[in-house]
């Protein structure tokens, strides 16, 4: 596998920088701490990053991009950054700040050996942990890049979007171009290569509609992502069916009147 130059906490020090950017001193105080540099030393003691400065210089690689921030930060570095900017922007975009640092708080801890000191980092709700597991999926990242930057494609370029993720019909979006309405599945991909599965409703699905169904493969998401987009996928690309058998838990309770 290709070797990152990404810093090994990378996605926890985005987050530290996308709350610096937007609250600024309130999310240091949230935090626990009077001043900056406080915050900046604890990070370096924590083991998060190895100097003040990759703590410090993260907020300007997000400056100019958060909105109703007023400094310019490090604009050059825009086209690298604006797809994280916008990926935490969609899951915790509507946090006061209390809540944002109980989701930096949540990633911090999983950069720290030491499981009893992450323990006491930790403060946040059973809510807010299922928030972040969210930020995780791969999946979701890459149907959060499309959502933003569909009009990129040529082919959808004056296009509407409507999310069906929430139906499990097996697409995640119609997409509208004049009079067409085009089914949309995503699949995101950490690298430049790999491979992407469809469900059996996701197949049957492409099989149904043929050229008015797409797959949009969101690549290289450990970096600066790439759109793919293939039409009618069910004949344009070669899938091999597997089977697997799942055993489905449930527990049900005794008979009883109700209210």
């Amino acid at each position: 596998m290709p070797q990152s130059n990404r810093h090994p906490n990378y996605d926890t020090l985005n987050l530290i920088g996308y709350g610096l950017s937007k609250f600024d001193k309130d999310f240091v105080r949230a935090y626990g701490f009077q001043t900056k540099i406080a915050f900046y030393e604890f990070m370096v003691q924590i083991g998060v990053a190895g100097t003040v400065g990759t703590v410090k210089n993260r907020q300007d690689l997000f400056d100019g991009m958060v909105e109703g921030t007023k400094r310019k930060g490090w604009w050059q570095k825009g086209a690298t950054y604006k797809h994280r900017m916008d990926y935490i922007d969609s899951l915790f975009g509507m946090m006061d700040v209390a809540q944002f640092v109980e989701i930096v708080k949540l990633s911090v801890a999983e950069c720290i050996d030491d499981v009893s000191a992450a323990q006491e980092i930790i403060s946040a709700s059973p809510l807010q942990r299922t928030r972040f597991k969210q930020m995780q999926e791969t999946g979701y990242e890459a149907e959060c890049y499309f959502m933003k930057n569909y009009h990129q494609l040529k082919e959808f370029c004056s296009a509407s979007i409507e999310d069906a993720r929430l139906y499990g019909d097996g697409y995640d979006f119609q997409v509208t171009q004049g009079k067409t309405n085009y089914l949309a599945e995503v699949k995101g991909l950490v690298m430049t290569t790999g491979s992407i599965r469809l469900t059996k409703n996701e197949f049957m699905k492409a099989k149904e509609y043929t050229n008015l169904y797409a797959i949009i493969v969101v690549s290289n998401l450990r970096d600066v992502p790439r759109m793919s987009l293939i039409f009618d996928p069910a004949n344009a690309l070669k899938f091999k069916m597997y089977s697997t058998k799942t055993e489905q838990i449930y527990y049900s309770s005794a008979e009883q009147k109700w209210a």
